[in-house]
């Protein structure tokens, strides 16, 4: 019985993100926290912390692109294909502050053969502080096994 092929896409989605984040060391120690899966979109969400704020008192820009960064690897290998990052750009729109729970909103726009383009907004309450695009890359194999292949019984 193929397993995942009972899954619905969203389901395959969250199976996927589980087997993500086992290996996910940075995210998980980074306080980053699953709020929402979905085939081609994620949600994660991280509190700034005091290791994460600047000279300026701001959150400092590489935590904020972390956090883009990693809802994308979970938007982006959501179909159970093994897919990483080829390309990532971030633009700052406003700071992010001391205490803020930042969400980053990851979604697909295209796919294309074994190229991908997502668009991440990260908001700190209704505030959008960053916009991010990810253009992913698969490189072959999956994250959740299908189970042993279907046998006929007659």
């Amino acid at each position: 019985m193929n397993v995942t092929a009972k899954l619905s896409p969203d389901d395959l989605a969250r199976a996927c993100a589980d087997a993500m984040w086992q290996e996910d060391e940075a995210s998980r120690g980074l306080g980053m926290e699953i709020v929402e899966i979905k085939a081609g979109q994620a949600t994660l969400a991280m509190t700034v912390q005091p290791h994460m704020v600047n000279g300026h008192k701001i959150a400092h820009g590489g935590f904020i692109f972390t956090l883009a960064d990693s809802a994308f690897a979970f938007a982006c290998n959501s179909r159970n294909e093994r897919n990483v990052a080829a390309q990532g750009a971030i633009t700052f729109l406003r700071p992010g502050k001391l205490g803020d729970r930042l969400i980053a909103t990851a979604r697909e726009v295209s796919r294309s053969g074994r190229s991908g383009i997502y668009d991440v907004r990260v908001i700190a309450g209704e505030a959008v502080i960053a916009e991010f695009r990810g253009h992913s890359r698969s490189i072959g194999g999956i994250l959740v096994p299908s189970g042993p292949p279907d046998h006929d019984t007659k």
